[in-house]
Formats: C-alpha cells, structure tokens, sequence
C-alpha cells in the first residue's frame, strides 16, 4: 500500500528591516509587529493548523537579537512551542550590522562569505536560538535561499544535520549541484532538503522554476500540486509561508494593515485538504522526520510540471488581490 504523501509547511518566522537600511533617518526596524500582524498573522496560523491538525516547522530568525535583544523573539518562539510546533532556525546575517562591534556589514547573503566568518554568524544564531527554545536547531536555512559549498562545510563542522536553504523557483545558487526541485540531496554531512519546485509554460512557451509557496499559489493549484504529486508517488514536498502572508500592508512599518482573505483562504484549503484525505496525505516536520530524512537521500522531480491554466488563474488572481486592497 502506498505511504501517505508528505507535506512540509515550513515557516519563515522573522522581523523586518522595515526600510531602516534604504531610510535610516526616518524608519527603525519592526519587531513583533511583523509576525503577530494585530492577530492575523501568527495567530491565525497557528489556530488554522490547530483546527485542522496540522503540523509545520517554523524557521526562527535569531540575529535579529543583535537589535531586539532576545525577550521579543523568545515571546513568540514560546507562542509557537506553546502550540506544539516545531522549531528550527533562520539565519538573516544582516542583523549583525547592528551589534556594537560594527563588524559586519548589511549584506544579507550566507553565500560568498570565507569559512571563518560564516561560522561565526552561524554560531551566534545557534547560540542565541538555544537560548530562546531551549534545544539546538536540527535544521538551518540561509535567508533569502542564499548558498554555496561553504554554507555546508560550516553546518557540517557545527554538526546541524539538515538544511532547507534552496529555492530555486526564489534564489539560484551557482554550480550544477545546487540545480533541486525538491527530494534530499548530501552536501558533506548534511542533508539538503529543499523546497518543492515545478515548472508551467509562460507566454514564451518556456518552462520557469516556481517554488511552492503559498503568498503565490491559488487554492487550485495547491490541490493539483498534491494530488499529482501523490499519483507521480512523490515523497515529501516542502513549501513556504510567513506570518505576513497572511496581511496586506500600505507602508514598510506595518503601521496600516488588514487581513489578506485570499491567502488565508489557500491556507486553510491546504490544511483542511490534507485533514480530509488523510489516507493520501500527512504533515511532518523537521524534528519529527530529521534521523529518517538524515539516512537516506531522496531523488527529486526535475520534470514536475502544472497545466498551463493554473498559472494563469494564479496570475490573475495575484494581480487582484496585489493592487485592490479591499479584495
């Protein structure tokens, strides 16, 4: 009999910039805000995946500590324990620019960086995520989908297991190997564990990477995603989301927001599909899945791809949904 297809929501749990960067004077990063969303953002994903019985891993971001120090953070990474979540860790290194040492620059990318840096980031990330959860992660990502072979030296050297640092439908890193659609692939001691991507035919008649993800993918799609992937026998798909997916927001400080009903909507067909078919599909997480996921590579699907209607209604339903507010 056929094993449940799984499905991997993963969770880019993190503050904002908020246009500190590009206007110092005038903006100031934004903290809690940004993830709690006046109750429509980490809140109503973790009641959705509580109603339907849902289980995620939510990827923490902890050199923000650099500036928020770690009581906001931990607040909500206690939130999500508290629910029974899974928790793993996120790493934007461009927080770092805000430590007293000033010795680390605004550049947001783990990729292009010597060992010995690279290292250093990591282990501030770690150290502070053991702080604020109380375990070491089993499990890293690079912001942005941001890699190359150092990334994996250095995990490797820290002992973290697992990755899920590559989204090639969002970020294409260099060199033929890093080329995964999904499935789990060994770079040294760790397993790779990347993000599902298929492919539809554009105006151009050519076949574009997109990544799975739910701020982007109509319901419909969601569903014919799962249901061709169970039928193709596909293991494991890993998706992402963000707490502020699930809002509309007029300015870069969070100060003017509402919910945003139509990805709400998506997320709640993909929990509630799931629950309803439960002999064809299940959620796993990274705790749960890391010593199996660990042991044992898992071919992906290089040739995945979605009829051509489903990008098309995804594209007008995100254009709508972008540009009218009361959508």
């Amino acid at each position: 009999m056929q094993e449940p297809l799984e499905v991997t929501i993963t969770v880019g749990t993190s503050f904002s910039i908020g246009g500190a960067f590009s206007n110092p004077d005038k903006y100031n990063p934004v903290g809690e805000r940004s993830v709690l969303c006046d109750g429509h953002g980490l809140e109503f994903m973790l009641d959705c995946f509580n109603r339907y019985n849902t289980k995620a891993s939510f990827f923490i971001e902890t050199a923000q500590s650099a500036y928020f120090g770690d009581q906001p953070m931990g607040k909500i990474a206690s939130m999500i324990g508290d629910a029974g979540q899974d928790r793993q860790l996120l790493v934007h290194p461009c927080w770092y620019y805000f430590e007293d040492s000033k010795k680390f620059s605004q550049n947001d990318s783990c990729a292009g960086r010597n060992f010995n840096e690279l290292r250093e980031i990591f282990e501030k990330s770690i150290t502070t995520f053991e702080r604020i959860t109380g375990k070491k992660p089993e499990a890293v990502r690079c912001g942005n989908f941001q890699v190359d072979p150092t990334v994996y030296d250095v995990l490797s050297e820290l002992q973290v297991p697992l990755s899920s640092s590559i989204g090639f439908g969002i970020g294409k890193p260099e060199g033929k190997k890093f080329i995964l659609h999904g499935g789990r692939t060994r770079f040294e001691d760790v397993m790779e564990v990347p993000l599902f991507t298929y492919k539809d035919k554009d105006v151009m008649g050519g076949y574009p990477d997109k990544s799975m993800e739910i701020a982007s993918c109509s319901k419909s799609e969601i569903i014919q995603i799962l249901k061709q992937a169970r039928k193709q026998g596909i293991e494991n798909i890993v998706l992402l989301t963000q707490p502020f997916d699930y809002i509309k927001k007029k300015d870069e400080q969070f100060l003017e927001i509402k919910e945003n009903r139509i990805n709400q909507e998506r997320l709640e067909t993909l929990c509630s599909f799931i629950n309803e078919h439960d002999q064809d599909y299940t959620t796993v997480d990274f705790s749960s899945k890391a010593e199996i996921w660990q042991a044992k590579e898992q071919k992906h699907a290089e040739r995945f791809r979605i009829p051509t209607r489903f990008r098309n209604m995804r594209k007008i339903e995100n254009f709508i949904n972008d540009r009218f507010w009361n959508y």
